[in-house]
């Protein structure tokens, strides 16, 4: 009596559970993790290679209003590897972070929303404007404004705030939000980073300067792009980090997201520092590259009313149409062996900025 049809059935199975389990698991692995998994049998490696093209599709994971996909013809990287937060989070030492899950089963995750001090949401704003030219923002009332809507301003054809009060400024920008409170509702314009990110976007890899952002439809000057997040670090171990990074780095095969921001307060006679690490825990402004001339990216960073610690948001300096996002890191130099600039531009010093973290 033939046996064949039982053991069929029984590989069959097997196949079924085999498929189940790994499609749980698979996800959750690194790159290098997924091609030593990929090589065991014909069933993993298409599991593998669907995980595979399903990462390519969307940096996000879907944390994002829209999917940003991986573009590469040059290499054989589909993609970048690293764990997304779509806002700053706290040091990262706990064992959870060290993961993601990362595959074509994942649900969409929502885009948690900003909160004030009292826990009260901030809401998300429409599509609209920073006025060009404006680098402060004063408001009013700090709870939000008392005008009962916002209305077009003739000038710029952009939607604005009467309770706003804008003045020039050199170097980085400085912005107070509306929260909740506000009167103007979700229209109003000085909510203009509390959407999350709302302009197509995708990831190019270049072969000499890695992977960059680049915009994937026309942004309009003055148009929020998105904000800088990654690990909120001190400034202890930022300088722990650096050094690693800078060991690493000599090889010229290994590039960090550590960015230090100084403000200077009002006082003049002191200065806030964030540094924000995106170089394992990020987004996708991780992967903005530095120009020599300034960039077609503005920095500003966003204050919301009870934010402990402002946000480093960027918006579009030009008119940008399909072309590589970029801003400059600084003019500070102190590495006379730093890595060499590719920018392109016609100010190009040759070597991308550094400075003592």
């Amino acid at each position: 009596m033939s046996l064949s049809p039982p053991k069929k059935s029984h590989e069959r199975g097997f196949s079924h559970a085999l498929f189940q389990c790994a499609d749980l698991i698979l996800p959750w692995l690194t790159p290098q993790e997924l091609a030593n998994v990929s090589l065991t049998c014909k069933t993993l490696h298409q599991i593998a290679h669907s995980i595979t093209l399903h990462r390519s599709l969307d940096v996000s994971r879907s944390f994002e209003n829209l999917p940003i996909p991986f573009h590469n013809t040059g290499d054989q990287h589909p993609y970048a590897y690293f764990i997304y937060t779509a806002s700053q989070i706290i040091l990262s030492s706990s064992p959870s972070l060290n993961r993601q899950f990362w595959g074509p089963n994942s649900s969409r995750s929502p885009v948690l929303p900003w909160s004030d001090s009292s826990g009260a949401e901030m809401g998300c704003a429409r599509d609209s404007l920073i006025r060009p030219g404006a680098s402060w923002v004063n408001m009013v009332d700090e709870s939000g404004c008392e005008c009962e809507r916002c209305e077009k301003v003739s000038e710029d054809n952009v939607i604005g705030c009467a309770c706003m009060e804008l003045d020039g400024d050199e170097g980085m920008g400085i912005m107070s939000e509306c929260r909740t409170s506000c009167g103007c509702g979700l229209e109003c314009g000085n909510r203009l980073s509390q959407g999350g990110i709302r302009v197509k976007l995708k990831v190019v890899r270049d072969l000499r300067k890695g992977w960059g952002l680049y915009a994937a439809q026309w942004i309009q000057r003055g148009q929020f792009v998105c904000e800088y997040s990654g690990e909120l670090l001190t400034t202890k171990e930022a300088r722990r980090r650096q050094r690693i990074y800078d060991e690493l780095a000599s090889n010229r095969r290994f590039s960090s997201a550590l960015l230090v921001v100084r403000e200077h307060l009002p006082s003049g006679n002191a200065c806030l520092r964030i540094n924000i690490d995106a170089t394992r825990v990020g987004n996708i402004a991780g992967f903005i590259n530095h120009s020599c001339d300034g960039g077609n990216l503005s920095t500003v960073l966003v204050r919301s009313s009870g934010a402990l610690v402002p946000r480093l948001c960027f918006f579009a300096s030009k008119d940008i149409k399909g072309e590589e996002l970029c801003f400059s890191y600084g003019e500070i130099r102190v590495r006379p062996t730093g890595l060499k600039c590719f920018c392109g531009s016609s100010s190009c010093f040759g070597t991308i900025p550094s400075e003592h973290t």
